[in-house]
């Protein structure tokens, strides 16, 4: 009964140390780190602007500031696209001129155009 423990056991510590191997060789799926509810927070300030126009607030163009500084790699930008897109769609009050509009307001430079026709998986 004892070799049949310390087998199981040594077979399971060859098991572990080959996941460690893996883990520590195979390079993870880039992910996104951003989430929505970080978009739509980040955001909420600028609802005013997004359904009136005019000159958006300064809280508003620091979550814009944040959120930009926030998305830094290629899944970030896609993940920020796909939830500004469904924002947008639930509210249909968002003008989307005004939301295109939004970055150059702020003074915040984005590497893809915020429009519903924007498709966000070519987002880099």
């Amino acid at each position: 009964m004892a070799l049949i423990h310390a087998k199981t056991g040594w077979v399971a510590a060859l098991c572990l140390s080959m996941v460690a191997v893996l883990v520590l060789v195979v390079p993870p799926l880039a992910e996104a780190a951003i989430s929505c509810g970080q978009v739509r927070s980040a955001l909420a300030p600028c609802i005013g602007y997004l359904e009136n126009g005019g000159e958006p607030t300064g809280s508003c163009c620091s979550g814009v500031a944040a959120l930009n500084n926030a998305a830094q790699t290629t899944p970030d930008r896609q993940q920020a696209c796909k939830c500004l897109q469904e924002a947008a769609a639930s509210m249909p009050s968002i003008k989307e001129n005004f939301a295109a509009a939004l970055p150059g307001k702020c003074g915040v430079s984005i590497p893809y155009n915020i429009s519903s026709s924007t498709n966000c998986a070519d987002v880099e």
